[in-house]
């Protein structure tokens, strides 16, 4: 493979992972604003319907009484938008740079022992500690491909 063809994949792979690391965290912001939004849509009577609704009250009436709780959340979304700063560097220089990759992989693993132990620990119902494992699944696709082209690239050097 060319060069040019593998840093063009490679750039792609990480503009997946800066993009989703970054919507994660700018959607973090307004939970309750978008909970009011999604338990709408949402089949009330299903599984998914009931969480999202519980959930939704839990955060309102969270917010009314004692707002300075969501400040976490405000830190967990400023802390996706510094992960997705760092993965520059592998887009400026993605040899150099490959130690990003390996800490995104191992990021994207850990979100299963976190899910559920935590999940477990916390009573997120187990449907739920699944999707949250899919985020590490999504964001292991992407990585997994660029350091496969970054090797190539290494190699090709």
């Amino acid at each position: 493979m060319k060069e040019k063809t593998l840093r063009h994949r490679i750039k792609i792979c990480l503009w997946i992972v800066i993009t989703g690391l970054a919507l994660s965290g700018i959607t973090a912001f307004p939970l309750e604003s978008e909970l009011a939004i999604l338990k709408d849509h949402v089949n009330p009577g299903s599984l998914m319907g009931n969480w999202i609704d519980h959930i939704y009250h839990a955060i309102k009436a969270t917010n009314t009484r004692f707002p300075w709780l969501s400040y976490g959340t405000d830190w967990l979304a400023f802390a996706h938008l510094v992960i997705a700063v760092v993965f520059v560097g592998p887009l400026r220089d993605p040899v150099k740079n490959i130690w990003v990759i390996h800490f995104g992989m191992i990021a994207c693993i850990g979100v299963f022992p976190l899910a559920f132990i935590a999940g477990s620990i916390r009573g997120i119902p187990f449907f739920w500690q699944l999707i949250d494992c899919s985020f590490g699944v999504i964001g292991l696709v992407p990585l997994y491909l660029c350091h496969k082209y970054i090797r190539l690239l290494e190699a090709a050097s």
